[in-house]
């Protein structure tokens, strides 16, 4: 009775949230953390393949998303904490939209996306089956300090996993971390040897001692190459070639990754499937995401540290486009913005950036200047800065570059006036 009313209170609080234009996310979710903490390890619990846990600095949602369609393609029914929000109450609040009011979760596995942090809190209480570690990169130093803490984190996350860990090769201290994990449950995803300088690790940005050994591990899934859309997986050994939806390099790393991860859940999966699901699947919200607004294109991209940014900047060509930048210092953003400095932003100087907003809009302006980057207008009002960007007659093409609070804004207003998909 007592498991009962809580499930009926969340729900019936979760949709109050959303009814006001929440995300319904966050309030529900601490509701049931205080009143039944046993809510998620008993409902997990229920699930035949367990739980895999995904996280990391970058790629989380955007490789969440994949995983769980690559699954649902090979005929397994999914949850997942679809909001985005990657801390344990995202985890109940999900949970609250999929039980039935008995607690019942119709799913054979559970895909979940968790800030580094928060993950291993979670698998004090949820051991995972299987885990994805995506890099370790240097984000929200004001929360987590130096990356080896981060590096640490993700070790925790690993040890508590029961089958199989998925790591990324090429990242060092993630390499290093595997080497103390029983070399039976490490596989890995990777790279062909020709792309490693595509796509930078924190320590090709900044001196370091940390050095990648000459001979690699095998990796389970490699992109080989990639082209425009076009891109090119080893899996297991087999060749698998097909255009994407989605945008940005740095999307198509984290499809090898998810790939891996895969795999690993699915010995047995079905190839075809697997590649035509793989070409089916669009970007997550803000990573790449395009919204159609009076006959224009508005392109939002999601930037959190210098490579995310730096391969930002190269996925996009700026022509053609009006572009922006908005970024916010608060808590989910991370407070320390000195990060900015480690970009290089000489491609934005032939066409300039339109418009500057957010909260640190002006540190942002400072950096553009040191490159040369012509600006036209800085408003720390997002809204005000957002309205202006689209009245601009010059381009039906916008592109704004956008910290993650900064994106949760200018999706809000844009929804206010055209069809936005919901976070939920």
């Amino acid at each position: 009775m007592r498991q009962r009313s809580v499930i009926t209170f969340g729900k019936i609080i979760r949709w109050l949230a959303q009814k006001r234009g929440g995300s319904g996310s966050a309030l529900p979710g601490l509701f049931v953390e205080k009143i039944d903490a046993s809510f998620i390890p008993r409902t997990l619990s229920q699930l035949p393949q367990g739980v895999a846990i995904i996280s990391g600095t970058n790629g989380k949602t955007t490789t969440t998303k994949m995983v769980v369609e690559l699954l649902e393609g090979q005929g397994l029914k999914v949850f997942t904490n679809r909001t985005g929000s990657n801390f344990t109450r995202g985890v109940a609040a999900a949970l609250l939209g999929e039980v039935d009011n008995n607690g019942k979760l119709n799913a054979d596995i559970a895909i979940l996306e968790l800030d580094e942090a928060h993950a291993v809190h979670f698998v004090k209480t949820v051991t995972p089956h299987y885990s994805l570690l995506l890099n370790v990169m240097r984000d929200q130093l004001d929360r987590f300090g130096e990356i080896d803490t981060t590096a640490k984190l993700l070790k925790q996350i690993a040890d508590s996993t029961t089958k199989k860990i998925v790591i990324n090769r090429e990242d060092p201290r993630l390499l290093k971390l595997a080497a103390s994990l029983p070399s039976e449950k490490v596989s890995f995803f990777g790279l062909d040897s020709q792309l490693r300088q595509t796509f930078p690790t924190d320590d090709d940005m900044r001196s370091s001692n940390v050095k990648i050994p000459a001979n690699y591990p095998t990796a389970i899934a490699t992109l080989e190459k990639f082209e425009g859309k076009h891109a090119s997986f080893s899996v297991n050994n087999r060749h698998l070639s097909t255009d994407l939806k989605l945008e940005g390099i740095y999307n198509v790393y984290n499809a090898a990754a998810a790939l891996g991860l895969v795999v690993s859940i699915v010995p047995t999966y079905d190839p075809q499937k697997l590649t035509s699901t793989l070409a089916d699947i669009t970007p997550a919200f803000g990573r790449g995401e395009t919204i159609q607004f009076n006959n224009q294109t508005v392109e939002l991209v999601l930037v959190k540290n210098p490579a995310g940014f730096r391969l930002a900047l190269k996925s996009f060509p700026p022509e053609e486009y009006s572009t922006m930048i908005a970024i916010n210092d608060n808590y989910a953003d991370g407070r320390d913005m000195s990060w900015l400095w480690d970009v290089d932003f000489e491609s934005l100087k032939p066409h300039g950036v339109s418009m500057i907003s957010g909260k640190r809009a002006y540190d942002m302006a400072t950096r553009l200047q040191y490159d040369l980057v012509p600006i036209g207008s800085v408003d720390t009002n997002i809204t005000t800065a957002l309205r202006a960007l689209l009245d601009q007659p010059d381009s039906s093409l916008k592109r704004i570059y956008c910290t993650y609070t900064a994106m949760l804004a200018i999706r809000r207003e844009l929804s206010k006036v055209t069809d936005v998909k919901a976070v939920i």
